[in-house]
């Protein structure tokens, strides 16, 4: 079984996160990363929302699939902005 995507609410910063699929997303938002097996991947999507959008530049390869966690602590501190 498979651990579930940690998932952190964020609050995008002025110039929001760009994203692959919709270009800039804004306000608060929830940011998810998936590992398949090596491969990293980080999403987000509005709060609540029911799409989600890959970080442009948001995909990596790890050597052990649970470097995903330390690699989601850095995309939340990178994105997360809540006082702009």
């Amino acid at each position: 079984m498979s651990e579930p995507a940690p998932s952190t609410k964020i609050t995008a910063g002025p110039g929001g996160v760009m994203t692959d699929e919709v270009g800039v997303i804004t306000g608060d938002l929830t940011l998810r990363t998936e590992t398949s097996g090596n491969d990293v991947t980080v999403r987000v999507q509005y709060f609540e929302a029911d799409e989600w959008y890959t970080v442009t530049g948001g995909k990596t390869t790890v050597k052990d699939p649970a470097d995903s966690a330390a690699v989601h602590q850095i995309a939340v501190g990178l994105l997360n902005r809540p006082e702009g």
